[in-house]
């Protein structure tokens, strides 16, 4: 994959398609590629130019040491989209992918054509604290779990009951993520990189189109949080995704690509 330098460090991405850009940004512990899976075939058919990158800390680009900020992800994209002269660009942001595409919608509306906003937040409420703490609190342990217990885990926090009950879709996931191997793909520093405090009156700001997509069982970004956001930025829309977890982007992949080709159409 090419890359570029951005913020003092080295960004791998790539593009498919022809046609105006839309940029997808990816949530942590993900590589880009993994919008090629569903998400980068649909827009490029739709008649756009895809572009995929992986952020800090994971796949093909630089993964300093330390503890990264949404602030650092954010100077990271914007300085991408000015390198690859993409902007004002239609954005796809999943989960902290979403967090940074708003504050890039915030800080350089010139950039931003339209944003869909999936698995978003403004904030974290008592249980989102709680998990992200603990989640922090593993990650500076010297405690090591065994990956066949992780993959449980991650299977029962990231996937909608509708999968969990499905003999055959839960038997290949947990193989996947105890393959993979949760957090070992990834720099530990994207942990860190979150909100500070309550965005939704900084959200009001916001000008440019948006959609925010929930999914229904979503444990991490639930769907109440996400109405937040979609309340918050003037004109907003929002679209429900029923039967899907964290990952409804890969467990109801034609349900999510087609709230994403209708709004990219219209804006």
């Amino acid at each position: 994959m090419p890359q570029v330098s951005t913020n003092g460090i080295r960004l791998s991405y790539q593009r498919s398609g022809q046609g105006e850009p839309v940029l997808f940004i990816m949530g942590s512990g993900a590589a880009g590629r993994v919008w090629t899976m569903h998400q980068t075939p649909a827009v490029v058919q739709a008649g756009y130019q895809a572009v995929v990158f992986d952020n800090r800390g994971i796949g093909g680009s630089d993964a300093p040491e330390g503890k990264y900020s949404l602030a650092d992800m954010v100077a990271d994209t914007k300085g991408l989209i000015e390198a690859l002269d993409l902007g004002p660009c239609r954005i796809v942001g999943y989960s902290m992918g979403a967090m940074i595409a708003q504050e890039l919608a915030i800080e350089a509306p010139h950039l931003v054509r339209s944003a869909v906003l999936m698995a978003t937040r403004a904030r974290s409420d008592a249980m989102r604290r709680a998990m992200l703490e603990s989640d922090r609190l593993m990650r500076e342990s010297p405690v090591r779990l065994p990956p066949k217990y992780e993959a449980v885990r991650t299977v029962l926090e990231m996937l909608s009951p509708a999968s969990l009950n499905d003999e055959t879709a839960v038997r290949s996931w947990l193989d996947i993520f105890e393959l993979t191997g949760s957090g070992s793909n990834t720099a530990d520093g994207q942990a860190w990189a979150t909100q500070t405090g309550d965005r939704r009156k900084a959200l009001r700001a916001i000008t440019v189109p948006c959609r925010a997509i929930s999914f229904a069982d979503d444990l991490i970004c639930p769907p109440h949080l996400v109405s937040e956001v979609a309340d918050a930025i003037p004109g907003c829309d929002l679209v429900s995704i029923p039967d899907a977890g964290h990952l409804g982007h890969l467990e109801r992949p034609e349900a999510v690509n087609g709230a994403i080709t209708e709004f990219l159409g219209k804006y």
